[in-house]
């Protein structure tokens, strides 16, 4: 792969182009993490509020009906519903892992099977989050192993 940059004063927004044989995972997987980039959110934190690159948050959760959003350090609050944000990150590598919670795929360090086909994931900060056994499956997909 060759990669390629062009500085241009004059143009009001960054293009991208992608020039390939044929479109292939490859090439889909480079696209998802582009979009990832422009994603944002916001979070709640003592009393402020915080503009969120989708790529920092590692896991959401939700406890007592209150929605959070983890990053590497920090923990921010959300208005939005588990499903609503489901739905807005399907295409930048969330996923479902319990009903509770969703995951940040490209955040994860390793997996872990465990008994009765549920899985175990580290995330890059060292957190292990668990995987319900209805949603391993995903994940297994998504690394081939099915």
């Amino acid at each position: 792969m060759k990669i390629k940059i062009e500085e241009d004063r004059s143009m009001q927004e960054m293009e991208i182009t992608i020039r390939c044989r044929q479109t292939n995972e490859s090439v889909i997987r480079i696209l998802e993490m582009l979009r990832m980039t422009d994603k944002k959110l916001t979070g709640y934190r003592e009393e402020q509020t915080y503009i969120l690159d989708v790529s920092q948050i590692l896991y959401i959760d939700t406890v007592e009906k209150r929605t959070f959003l983890y990053t590497d350090r920090e923990v921010y609050e959300t208005p939005l519903r588990l499903y609503e944000l489901e739905d807005r990150l399907e295409s930048c590598d969330f996923f479902r892992a319990s009903k509770s919670s969703i995951v940040n795929f490209n955040q994860i360090q390793s997996l872990k099977p465990e008994f009765g086909g549920t899985m175990q994931v580290t995330m890059t900060n060292g957190e292990r989050l668990n995987v319900s056994r209805q949603y391993a499956k995903q994940i297994k997909e998504k690394l081939g192993c099915l």
